[in-house]
């Protein structure tokens, strides 16, 4: 539920205290902006957190746990989404991300194995009016191969080696951010972009990702 009253006046507040914040890290894009601006973010949050935009990571259902503020926004601005891209997330978790996704594209195909997790993703996205989006509860560890090509995807969850399965979904000058690494330790986060038969990878730092878990969660 929205916060009312002085809880309002607080997400305010704290709102404008980040959206400045962005732009000392240089994300500066008019549309991703306003695409922060219009997803409350507290819709997304679990009760009990002060500021709905402090970059701390929030436990969500299912033991999975969702992006702090500035992680969440410092990813969508990696993606570089254009008002005409289709794009792969494999992860709904609260649906934040989703919801920033499908402000910036023309389609979002979100997969999610826990159905605790899903629907109520679902339900956040529609009470703020977006329907662009396709939720599937399934692990999506082969991609999306009936929706494909994307012009972007994002995985939240590690792989041990690059993975052809969604490398081989991409089209033409698209681009892909995952981590690659161990499961029982630091991975690098990277953002793949296609260049005709090539791939180029960036580098985006370092992340502590679990291993992309397969088959849906039964009893979740």
């Amino acid at each position: 539920m929205a916060p009312t009253g002085e809880g309002a006046g607080r997400d305010r507040e704290d709102l404008a205290a980040f959206l400045l914040s962005l732009r000392s890290e240089r994300i500066t894009d008019a549309r991703l902006l306003e695409a922060v601006e219009s997803v409350p973010r507290r819709l997304f949050l679990p009760e009990g957190i002060a500021n709905a935009y402090e970059n701390r990571s929030a436990p969500l259902a299912c033991g999975e746990t969702m992006h702090g503020a500035l992680a969440a926004v410092r990813l969508v601005a990696a993606l570089d989404v254009q008002p005409a891209h289709r794009i792969l997330e494999i992860g709904t978790g609260s649906g934040y991300i989703t919801a920033l996704l499908a402000r910036l594209g023309t389609h979002v195909s979100s997969f999610d194995r826990y159905r605790g997790l899903v629907e109520p993703a679902g339900r956040r996205l529609r009470d703020i009016g977006i329907t662009n989006i396709s939720l599937f509860l399934e692990d999506g560890r082969d991609g999306f191969a009936g929706g494909a090509p994307f012009d972007r995807v994002i995985v939240h969850a590690a792989f041990p080696a690059v993975p052809r399965q969604f490398l081989d979904q991409l089209g033409s000058n698209a681009a892909m951010i995952c981590a690659l690494g161990p499961g029982d330790g630091p991975q690098e986060l990277l953002r793949l972009r296609k260049v005709g038969s090539r791939f180029e990878r960036e580098p985006l730092g370092t992340v502590h990702y679990q291993p992309l878990a397969f088959g849906t969660a039964d009893a979740l």
